[in-house]
Formats: structure tokens, C-alpha cells, sequence
């Protein structure tokens, strides 16, 4: 009898021990949303072998007067670093601090903000620049005012995407109110300079453009990505042209992210990753839950995002599982 349950004990230990080991082989998802709070419009970088997103605080425009960021070795687990960026280093801040944009050059990080929602150019606010000695700040403004305070070409001073070319040029895209201005950065990236042809803004808006642009060049080829429909509304989604220059035309292509019933509205205002693999892409956006209608009620998220064989941008699809984990080489 002894024998007996000495052999169920040592079966029953051996299936837990395989159980135990099932489990923990199971790939290890970051989930959605991929940290907790109201957070929108989120800038992916990767600095100093890390992830790291920089969101806009979703809540009412006067408390928009702070950014947290977040880091992560391997997409999964995540580390919030807060207040990179305050009122008490913008002096001209008051409201609507939006959609971060954050580059490392000339040993330094620059942090490009939107702020105060300027309705007209009567009004202090636009596209400032803050800098600090590392990612998680304290970044302070640099100017002391904005780099852009003005509406041109109809796009309201909101929304910059910076972007580096094979040739170390960087260029900024912005703008909303369905208007998207590119800009030509100086080599400090705290001013912007004249075009060849002498021009400061060109305007490169594509068709059905709202806000939010971004820009990614592969195998060649300039991929311009932008945010339609209402922010608040569940029509809110993301699509793309591609182009043989950074100058465009930009010929729109077609959706890419958009509402799923199942899953969530008000998916839009993305960036990406791009993870250690050969082609290996991840889109970070916002989205709302189905049944919430605080406009503000948006939390950031991150799914793959795929190329098919002729270079086209396949369809994201929206999880509630996320990513799983995908440390930096």
C-alpha cells in the first residue's frame, strides 16, 4: 500500500512539475493596454538598448501641463519614469501639452511638444523644444518660447513627427486641422532652416489627412503615416502612402489600423518599434474600450504590424494579449 501511494505521490508531483514548466514556457505577453492609466498619442523610441514611449496625459487641457514616459528592455514589462516634462520648465505652457516627439542627437535628447492649442496666431503657444542629458529628462525647454507659433498652410502648430534621412538631414512633419507642413531642422535641431529653393514650410498634405503624421523609410521607400476621422469619435484610425522621396507626393494607400466591434474604437495616433528581428515591426497607437465615451478615456497599446511580399502595409489587428516579449539585441 505504501508503494502504492508512494508511486501516485511521484506522479502527481511529476504533472505538476510538467504543468509548472508548460506554464512558464508559455510566451509572455505585455497585454492591452501596455501600462496602466489615460494616456494618448505615444512617440516610440529606442534609447541606450531600451524601449521607451512618451505619451500625451489624456484629461482635460489644463491638466495637460506634464508628460510621464515609460521604459522597457523587452516590450513586456514596464517602468514609469514621471514627469520628464512639466510646467515648471515651460514657461509659456498653460494647457494641452500633446503628442511628444523624442530624438537622440549631438549627445543630447531633444523632446519636441505641442502646447496650449493655439486657435488662432494671436494666441502664445505652438511646437516647442526641450533637451536633456538623458531619456527620462529632466527635459527643460531651450528656447524660452515656441519654435513654430503660427498656423501656416492651415495646419495648426500640433502633432511634429521629426525624422532622420540616410543623409543626416532631419526634417519635421506637423499639423493639424487637416493640414500637414513639413520643415527643414538646422544642425542644433532648435530652429528650422530655409529649403533649397528658399521656402520655410512646404505643405505635403495627402488625401483624407486629419493629424498625427509619422514617417518611416524602408528597403528605399518613404512611408508617410497620419490619423483620420475625429479623436474623440470610434472612427478614428490610421493610414498611409508611400512615396520615392521625403518631399512626397504622398498618394494615400489606404487604412491600416481602424475600429474593431470586438475590441476597441478610436484606435489612431500611432508611432512604431522596430524590434531586434530583420523586419520585425510594432505599432504603438491609442485606443478607447468599447462602452466608454469620455473622450479622454484613451490608453496606449502596441501590436505587431506586418509587410506583405510586395511591401504593402498589411492590416493591424487589435488584441487584447498584446506582444510577447522581445528584448534588444
Amino acid at each position: 500500500m505504501k508503494l502504492k501511494h508512494l508511486f501516485l505521490s511521484c506522479v502527481i508531483g511529476w504533472s505538476a512539475s510538467v504543468f509548472s514548466q508548460n506554464i512558464e514556457q508559455s510566451p509572455k505577453t505585455s497585454g492591452n493596454p501596455v501600462f496602466p492609466g489615460w494616456y494618448a498619442d505615444p512617440e516610440g523610441a529606442v534609447f541606450e538598448g531600451e524601449y521607451w514611449i512618451y505619451p500625451t496625459y489624456s484629461a482635460a487641457y489644463t491638466d495637460q501641463i506634464y508628460m510621464d514616459a515609460f521604459s522597457s528592455k523587452d516590450l513586456v514589462n514596464w517602468t514609469k519614469h514621471p514627469k520628464v516634462l512639466s510646467k515648471e520648465n515651460i514657461s509659456w505652457l498653460w494647457r494641452a501639452l500633446w503628442a511628444p516627439a523624442v530624438i537622440h542627437a549631438n549627445d543630447k535628447y531633444y523632446f519636441y511638444f505641442g502646447a496650449n492649442d493655439i486657435q488662432n496666431n494671436n494666441e502664445p503657444g505652438g511646437i516647442g523644444v526641450a533637451v536633456a542629458d538623458n531619456p527620462a529628462g529632466p527635459f527643460k525647454d531651450v528656447l524660452g518660447k515656441p519654435l513654430i507659433d503660427k498656423i501656416v498652410n492651415g495646419a495648426q502648430p500640433i502633432d511634429q513627427f521629426v525624422f532622420k534621412d540616410d543623409d543626416g538631414q532631419y526634417y519635421m512633419y506637423y499639423g493639424g486641422w487637416g493640414h500637414c507642413n513639413m520643415v527643414k531642422m538646422g544642425a542644433d535641431l532648435t530652429s528650422i532652416v530655409p529649403f533649397e529653393d528658399g521656402t520655410i514650410y512646404k505643405e505635403v498634405t495627402p488625401e483624407n489627412y486629419v493629424e498625427g503624421p509619422f514617417m518611416l523609410k524602408r528597403d528605399g521607400k518613404y512611408y508617410f503615416m497620419w490619423s483620420e476621422g475625429g479623436w474623440t469619435g470610434p472612427d478614428y484610425c490610421v493610414a498611409y502612402a508611400i512615396a520615392d522621396s521625403p518631399f512626397g507626393p504622398f498618394k494615400r494607400v489606404g487604412k491600416i489600423l481602424e475600429p474593431d466591434e470586438n475590441v476597441a474604437k478610436g484606435a489612431g495616433h500611432h508611432s512604431l518599434f522596430k524590434g531586434p528581428g530583420k523586419d520585425e515591426w510594432y505599432i504603438i497607437y491609442h485606443r478607447r474600450p468599447i462602452g466608454e465615451t469620455d473622450g479622454n478615456y484613451r490608453v496606449t497599446c502596441i501590436d505587431r504590424m506586418y509587410f506583405d511580399k510586395d511591401g504593402y502595409i498589411k492590416p493591424v489587428k487589435m488584441t487584447f494579449e498584446g506582444v510577447a516579449a522581445s528584448p534588444l539585441k
